[in-house]
């Protein structure tokens, strides 16, 4: 026998050759030399080569049918190469011998085998100076006592050339000529053909037939099968799991064994046409009827003969898989329309898919913008609502509620907001990668009106803070002077008490001299008290007119008491000056008066005054809000204990004048009526006072004391709070510096920078406890009431709001890196672009401020190529770019806009077309669609969703029921109600 290509190892056909043919990928030809393996030692498993020879008879048959003719015998059949040139000509598709061959200036005849040019190549010896001729194929055969070399020439080879037609006669030559013409055609299609040679066929070799005709199945009906990247047997079997899958009992994991309860077969049916089979009626135990209810289905309504047997399958412990291969491409084929369908189907699952995601998202963004506003609308008006309240309880109350709005109420609101703008940004990335108009929320709730409601919002925040501590610091200045005016008030209406009734009396009209010259002394000394009490009584008042300029609650029952005392005040005076004018008529007949008593009076009186103011001042309410204010009372306290001695001195001087009045008027036996005439302060008096101001002083120093401690306490507090703010404030601003040099510098890949961008996140989430402890001590403050600390220039506020814009800037910066990310891949940019259009961008931005100007930017297009320059043509180009990248006409290009242009120019996208297309395959290439094709060929959720937003098909081919899906599809890439 002679190996017809092993003759020609110059010319193997296959990939290596370089063909061309349908089947020429690498994948095929090492799949098909994989395949070659059941033969390398001719041998074949007897239960194989029935179901074989069937199998491949029944198949040879399913095509011959369509020339008119078929084969009995596949052994015999084949053996002239008739047929077999036959089968490939229907088959291929392709007329194997259109004109008759044109023999060429190299053609050789019959040659004796001595003399023949090739004679030695084909011996594996090269003639000195022989031209090598890989499109040569010489065949040898015993012709009397010769070796007679017969040329065949492979015209398929030649450009332009076909095999000639088939030799009619009947001597073994022209036979193996025929197969030899076959076999040249099966490797013009890239085929490998190893051990098959035409000498096998010509003589029956049943083993090399068969071998021959699964070589012909895998490139006609196998090889060009493709189910996602992967082809023949892979793809076929991929294919096979895919349409099986949803079915119980089936599982397809080869081809033999997973076919032998017949179920697979009647699943692959049932999937593309349930009515055919009853599927849920069939049993894994009976496999002989499983099989043969698939392959009468099959041949009666497939058109796919039957090219196994039922009991040869169940009776063989492994069926064959190249006979099991073959049926199952006969489904493959009959069902190819329905994968096209599938095809199309998924392409439009996608885009609606896409569609559908942006349609949540864009909902999602106006229930989050809803909400983020309407409670930025009812917050406003609560933190400008400035109506005071009347006391301090009221007011702190209002202050305790401010800080349970910072602490619980905002922060999540500050995390809403914060991540709303993120979701607005992906949103809209992911419709400018989709090809999608960008989305415009509704009026009033775009990302602009809610920075301008939150602006406005902090800017009613910032004054409502600082008007409720204005606001408790009045009210405890109000209380205060309220106190104050009531103690003092107090104090002058139990002076005043009588003094009215006395000043009225007309005692001195039936009195003595003696009496009237008392009345006259004591007169005086009521006019000498009287002027003593002068400045209370202007105290009283100017306290009065402070609480009225300070707007306190009770001014009316004030103002009314302090109205009481003037009247009462002047009718005082009025009634004074009446009684010394009395007095005074009377006075000439006065002219004893007793000194010692008038000396007591004149000195007691102020005495009694300084010990009443003193006690007055002792038991005075303070407040300081600071150590050196403390101090300085305590300094005037220690001040007016150092007048104690002398005061003490006064009073023994006071009352040694009484002793020595009583002295005298004893000596003298005078009888006294027991009172000083001249006033009526008296030693006891004097004694009692003295004694309560010696009890005040100590109560006092105590009180001075405990205000000075607590003082103390507030220093504390406050410098804790500076040394934790003047940590806390710095780092939180290093922080957003750092972020900011990220957000520019371009160090590593964008997974580079987002990770270290995240670690900067996750350190900032972990400095968190450090702003918890602030504000623990912020509270210690706030509780004990302290307004200011000079020791540090942060205030809590300030601490606030830095920590939120950081939190804010890294939130905002990741999600920036992770859509150039999400662009990138989408896009297919690679890392070096990226990293270029960074470089170009900062490179013209001078101010690194993330955004080019439209001079900069045009300046960055020029560097890239783009002709934009100073001409009519080039700002029109230059103005086209910008509407892209700032169509909102801000006058700034950021990033990621940069980014987008880039992409969109290098990078391309699925279009309306594309999904049009896609649609006709489903409709059967008519104009419109119905909703049952629709719901047959996509999943329930997306066929709802298109046939709920497809308009009805209007033209003129329109049936009832028909949908528009071209303006459908225009309308998932333009503007629309979708």
């Amino acid at each position: 026998m002679v190996d017809y290509h092993a003759v020609n190892q110059s010319y193997q056909y296959g990939p290596s050759s370089g063909g061309n043919g349908a089947g020429g990928g690498g994948s095929m030809g090492d799949y098909m030399a994989q395949e070659d393996d059941w033969d390398r030692d001719l041998l074949l498993d007897p239960a194989w080569e029935k179901q074989q020879r069937k199998t491949f008879t029944a198949w040879c048959n399913s095509h011959l049918r369509k020339a008119g003719t078929q084969i009995e015998n596949i052994d015999e059949d084949f053996r002239d190469g008739l047929k077999l040139m036959l089968l490939l000509e229907v088959i291929s598709g392709e007329p194997l011998f259109p004109h008759p061959p044109q023999r060429t200036a190299h053609s050789w005849g019959r040659l004796p085998a001595t003399a023949h040019p090739c004679a030695s190549r084909m011996r594996g010896t090269s003639l000195p100076g022989q031209v090598q001729m890989p499109w040569c194929i010489m065949f040898w055969r015993k012709v009397g006592a010769l070796d007679v070399p017969f040329l065949s020439l492979s015209l398929s080879h030649l450009p332009g050339e076909r095999l000639p037609k088939p030799e009619r006669g009947k001597m073994r030559v022209h036979k193996i000529n025929n197969v030899n013409k076959a076999l040249d055609f099966i490797a013009s299609k890239g085929v490998k053909l190893v051990s098959i040679g035409a000498e096998e066929i010509v003589d029956g070799n049943a083993k090399m037939t068969l071998g021959m005709i699964w070589t012909i199945i895998l490139r006609f009906a196998i090889q060009d099968i493709s189910v996602e990247e992967t082809s023949a047997k892979e793809g076929l079997l991929l294919w096979c799991q895919r349409k099986t899958a949803p079915y119980k009992n089936v599982n397809v994991q080869n081809f033999h064994i997973s076919w032998k309860d017949g179920l697979a077969f009647n699943a692959l049916i049932h999937r593309h046409r349930p009515e055919l089979i009853e599927y849920d009626k069939l049993r894994k135990d009976d496999p002989v009827t499983n099989l043969n209810n698939a392959f009468e289905v099959a041949e009666k309504y497939l058109d796919i003969p039957k090219m196994l047997d039922a009991e040869d399958i169940v009776n063989t412990a492994r069926p064959d898989e190249k006979a099991i291969m073959t049926y199952v491409s006969s489904f493959y084929h009959a069902f190819s329309g329905a994968q096209k369908a599938e095809t199309a189907a998924n392409r439009i699952c996608k885009v609606l898919a896409v569609n559908q995601e942006n349609e949540h998202l864009m909902e999602d963004y106006e229930r989050l913008a809803s909400d983020l506003l309407e409670w930025i609308r009812r917050t406003i008006p609560w933190l400008e609502d400035r109506v005071p309240q009347k006391t301090i309880q009221e007011m702190q109350q209002k202050l305790e509620d401010f800080r349970d709005y910072r602490r619980v109420h905002k922060p999540p609101k500050v995390q809403e907001k914060c991540q709303l703008e993120i979701n607005f940004n992906t949103l809209q990335t992911k419709l400018r990668l989709s090809n999608r108009p960008a989305f415009m929320p509704s009026e009033g709730k775009m990302v602009s009106d809610i920075n301008n409601g939150w602006q406005h919002l902090e800017q009613a925040e910032k004054g409502y803070e600082e008007w409720l501590l204005n606001e408790i610091r009045r009210l405890e200045r109000l209380d205060h002077l309220a106190e104050k005016f009531r103690q003092k008030a107090s104090i002058h209406e139990a002076w005043t008490d009588g003094k009215e009734a006395m000043l009225k009396h007309r005692d001195y009209e039936t009195a003595t001299l003696s009496d009237i010259k008392a009345l006259i002394r004591k007169h005086e000394a009521f006019e000498s008290d009287l002027a003593a009490h002068q400045d209370r009584v202007e105290q009283i008042a100017a306290i009065a007119q402070e609480l009225n300029e300070l707007d306190y609650y009770d001014s009316h029952n004030v103002n009314t008491r302090c109205q009481k005392i003037c009247d009462q005040w002047d009718a005082l005076g009025s009634l004074t000056h009446s009684r010394r004018e009395a007095l005074e008529k009377t006075e000439k007949q006065l002219e004893t008066i007793d000194q010692l008593h008038l000396e007591y009076a004149k000195r007691a009186a102020p005495f009694n005054n300084w010990m009443e103011s003193a006690m007055e001042d002792l038991q005075d309410m303070f407040i300081v809000h600071t150590i050196e204010e403390i101090e300085g009372l305590i300094s005037a306290h220690d001040q007016f204990k150092s007048t104690l001695p002398d005061a003490d001195r006064e009073r023994e001087a006071i009352l040694a004048i009484h002793k020595e009045a009583q002295r005298i008027a004893e000596s003298n036996h005078i009888k006294l009526s027991g009172s000083n005439p001249y006033t009526t302060v008296t030693p006891q008096i004097i004694n009692s006072k003295w004694e309560k101001v010696q009890q005040l002083v100590p109560k006092r120093d105590q009180a001075l004391l405990e205000e000075q401690s607590k003082q103390q306490s507030n220093e504390h507090l406050r410098r804790q709070f500076a040394s934790q703010a003047n940590i806390v404030g710095p780092w939180i601003q290093t922080k957003m510096e750092e972020i900011g040099r990220i957000s520019i510098e371009m160090n590593g890949t964008l997974e580079d920078q987002l990770s270290h961008l995240k670690q900067y996140e996750r350190s900032i989430v972990d400095y968190k406890p450090n702003l918890d402890l602030l504000e623990q001590q912020h509270q210690l403050i706030q509780e004990a009431l302290i307004f200011d600390n000079k020791h540090t220039n942060y205030t809590m506020e300030h601490i606030r709001v830095g920590w939120e814009q950081l939190l804010t800037t890294i939130a905002r910066t990741i999600n920036e890196v992770e859509n150039q990310i999400l662009t990138r891949d989408a896009k297919g940019i690679s890392q070096e672009q990226m990293q270029e259009f960074r470089a170009s961008f900062n490179h013209f931005d001078k101010d690194h401020g993330g955004a080019l100007g439209p001079e900069e930017f045009k300046a960055c297009l020029i560097s890239l190529g783009y002709d934009v320059e100073n001409d009519r043509q080039g700002d029109a180009e230059f103005n086209r770019i910008m509407s892209v990248v700032d169509p909102n006409h801000s006058g700034l290009v950021t990033f990621q806009a940069f980014i987008d242009f880039m992409s969109r120019e290098t990078t391309d996208t699925d279009t309306a077309d594309q999904v049009i297309a896609s649609f006709k395959v489903l409709a059967g290439d008519k104009n419109f669609i119905t909703a049952e094709e629709l719901r047959r060929e996509l999943p329930p959720d997306q066929a709802e969703y298109c046939i709920a937003r497809m308009a009805p098909y209007q033209g003129p081919d329109a049936v009832p029921g028909a949908l528009d899906y071209k303006s459908f599809s225009t309308a998932l890439y333009g503007e629309s109600d979708l």
